[in-house]
């Protein structure tokens, strides 16, 4: 955007819409205000994954110990062990919303960080890297019933296997899905 568009739209009280990763740290002031039980804690078990082939279902994986053992190793880190339904949950006590698919791939376009993926992991810190990549993120479905589509890929994806972190990719998850390669960002400024 050219700096006359940015500064016209800084005085016009105009703001451009931005994603932020949810990380652990804001998923963790959630839980704390509401008490809310994630679909990972209320089943007992979630999925893990050591790469793109390889994953299995593990109880006690939940977002506080998405690995079902150890905490993550920083509270910056995306929160993942999330559903859908997890997503949304949180969405509504913040009042912010999930992104479209469409959104998520426009909006992504002002990320010029590095992309993290191409089986180079592990998940870091969200401050550090792209928001495609890393994780996948949950997006809204663009119309009601439609099936929930992931965006942006994970560390995991690579040209060779899934390669998410191209926006003609397709995958879907149901409302209760959780994974260690699962998160969720949300729009700013909507």
């Amino acid at each position: 955007m050219p700096l006359f568009f940015l500064g016209l739209s800084f005085f016009l009280g105009v703001q451009t819409p931005q994603l932020k990763p949810v990380t652990v740290a804001d998923f963790e002031r959630f839980i704390n205000a509401t008490q809310y039980i994630t679909d990972a804690e209320r089943y007992g078990w979630s999925i893990v994954q050591q790469d793109v082939y390889r994953y299995t279902t593990v109880w006690g994986a939940y977002w506080c110990q998405p690995d079902g053992e150890k905490p993550p190793a920083s509270e910056n880190l995306p929160v993942t062990q999330v559903s859908y339904a997890d997503a949304e949950a949180y969405c509504q006590w913040a009042g912010v919303r999930l992104p479209t698919y469409s959104e998520y791939w426009r909006w992504v376009k002002m990320d010029s960080r590095p992309i993290q993926s191409d089986n180079k992991g592990p998940i870091v810190p969200v401050d550090r890297v792209n928001i495609v990549g890393n994780v996948w993120d949950i997006t809204q479905p663009e119309e009601k019933n439609a099936p929930i589509r992931l965006a942006g890929g994970s560390v995991f994806c690579s040209p060779i296997t899934c390669h998410g972190t191209v926006s003609d990719r397709e995958l879907y998850v149901d409302a209760q899905t959780a994974n260690i390669h699962i998160g969720f960002s949300v729009v700013l400024n909507p």
